[in-house]
C-alpha cells in the first residue's frame, strides 16, 4: 500500500445493470453490444453529453459498469504516475482519483504508455493493470482493496517496448496475463485478497494478446494466443487442456461466436471449435482481411477489419468472400466496435467513421473528427460511446 499516493472519495457501490461495457472489447470480448439509438454524427462542440479531462495518456480503453466509468493513464517525467478514475456514466461527474506510483520499468515504444492494458469491471469495483506490472484492485466507492507489484514478486518481468495484454474475469477469479521477454506466465488471482489461485508458466515471448473466456463441458476455458501458439487453459486449474499452434498471435484477439473461432492469422481465418480444440484446417482465410494492431469484429453476419494504413474489409462470416476493402483516414489501433445496425472505426487522430452495417455495399454514416490522439477501443453503454483520447473522456449521445 506505500505506493499509493493520494486518496479522494464518494458514492455507494453500484449494481451491475444490462448495458455493461466492463472489459477490453465489451461483453463476451466481441466488440458487440446489444446498446440501442447510438449516436452517428459528433464533434466537439455537438453531440457530446460531456468531456472530462484527464490528467495524462493512455492506449487503454473505458470500461462500465452500471453508473460508473473507469479509466486508467499514465504521466510524470518518467512516466511512472499511474492513474485509476471513475466517472459518473450519466453526468461526467469525477467520483474518484487513485494514484500509484509505477514499480517496474517504464520503457516502450513512443507510440504506447504505462496505462496500455484494459482494466476489468464489475458491481464490486475495478481491477487495474499497468505495463510497470502495477495491479491494484479498488472497490466502487475507490478504496483500494488490495495492490500487487509483479515486478516485485517476479524481478525478471521485461518488456522494452511495452506491454498491454488486459486482464479478464473468469470462474470467479482475475485472469492476469503476463507474457514477455522475462518471467513469463498466466495466473489467477483471487479477487478477494490478491492472491494466485494458480500459475501457470508461458514461452518467454513478448506477446500483447488478452485471454478470451468460454465455457466448455468440463467448466470455464482460457483461449491466450502468443508467437508460439494458441493454448487453452482450464480456468480453475491452470492446466492446458490443448494447443493449436497455427494459431498464435502477438497483438490481435480473434472471435468467439458459437462454434466458430475467428483468428487474425492469414489475413482472419475461421477455424470450427468444441471441447477437444481447434479444427485442423480453417473453412476459409481471408487473406485481405489485414489486422494490424486491431482485432476483427463479427456482426450481422460480417466481419470487419482494420489496419494501419486506414484499410477498412469486409467478408462474409459464412463463406469468407470479399463483400468490400475500403481507405479511409487511417491508421487504426483500436478495435472496431458495433451496435444498433452501425459499427464505429476510431483511427489514431480521434477521427471515427460510423459505417451502416444493413448496407450491401460500404456506406459511411458519418466521420466525426475530435481532433485529439486516441488508441484506446470505444466502449458502448447506456446509449453512449465512450471515447478516450489523449487529453479527455467523452460521453457521445443524448
Amino acid at each position: 500500500m506505500r505506493h499509493l499516493l493520494t486518496t479522494v472519495l464518494v458514492l455507494v457501490p453500484t449494481v451491475a445493470v444490462a448495458g455493461d461495457w466492463p472489459q477490453f472489447r465489451g461483453p463476451n470480448a466481441t466488440g458487440v453490444s446489444d446498446e440501442k439509438n447510438l449516436p452517428v454524427e459528433w464533434s466537439k462542440t455537438k453531440g457530446v453529453a460531456w468531456r472530462a479531462e484527464l490528467p495524462g495518456r493512455g492506449a487503454s480503453s473505458p470500461v462500465v459498469v452500471g453508473n460508473r466509468v473507469y479509466v486508467t493513464c499514465s504521466s510524470g517525467t518518467r512516466d511512472d504516475r499511474l492513474h485509476v478514475l471513475c466517472f459518473d456514466a450519466d453526468t461526467g461527474k469525477q467520483l474518484w482519483h487513485r494514484q500509484l506510483q509505477g514499480t517496474g520499468s517504464t520503457a516502450a515504444h513512443p507510440k504506447t504508455c504505462m496505462a496500455a492494458n484494459t482494466p476489468v469491471a464489475d458491481d464490486t469495483g475495478v481491477y487495474a493493470l499497468f505495463a510497470t506490472g502495477d495491479l491494484a484492485a479498488f472497490d466502487a466507492d475507490g478504496t483500494l482493496r488490495w495492490y500487487r507489484s509483479l515486478v516485485g514478486d517476479y524481478p525478471t518481468i521485461t518488456n522494452a517496448v511495452g506491454m498491454a495484454s488486459s486482464p479478464v474475469l473468469a470462474a470467479g477469479r482475475l485472469i492476469v496475463p503476463m507474457d514477455n521477454a522475462g518471467e513469463s506466465f498466466v495466473a489467477a488471482l483471487d479477487t478477494k485478497y490478491g492472491r494466485n489461485v494458480w500459475k501457470t508458466e508461458r514461452p518467454r515471448e513478448i506477446s500483447w494478446t488478452t485471454p478470451l473466456v468460454r465455457t466448455v463441458e468440463s467448466g470455464t476455458e482460457l483461449l491466450f494466443s502468443g508467437p508460439k501458439g494458441l493454448t487453452a487453459y482450464d480456468a480453475a486449474t491452470g492446466a492446458a487442456h490443448w494447443t493449436f499452434k497455427a494459431g498464435g498471435g502477438s497483438v490481435p484477439v480473434g472471435v468467439l461466436d458459437g462454434d466458430s473461432l475467428y483468428l487474425p492469422v492469414g489475413g482472419v481465418s475461421r477455424f470450427k471449435i468444441d471441447a477437444k480444440g481447434l479444427a485442423e484446417k480453417p473453412e476459409w482465410a481471408a487473406r485481405d482481411a489485414r489486422t494490424g494492431y486491431a482485432s476483427p469484429l463479427v456482426y450481422a453476419g460480417k466481419v470487419y477489419t482494420a489496419d494501419g494504413q486506414g484499410f477498412i474489409t469486409c467478408v462474409d462470416a459464412k463463406t469468407g468472400k470479399s463483400l468490400y476493402k475500403e481507405r479511409v483516414k487511417g491508421a487504426f489501433s483500436a478495435s472496431p466496435v458495433a451496435a444498433d445496425g452501425k459499427v464505429y472505426f476510431l483511427n489514431e487522430t480521434g477521427a471515427c467513421t460510423v459505417i451502416d452495417a444493413k448496407a450491401e455495399g460500404f456506406e459511411v454514416l458519418a466521420t466525426n473528427d475530435l481532433g485529439e490522439g486516441s488508441l484506446g477501443t470505444p466502449a458502448l453503454a447506456r446509449g453512449r460511446v465512450f471515447l478516450r483520447t489523449d487529453k479527455a473522456l467523452y460521453a457521445v449521445g443524448k
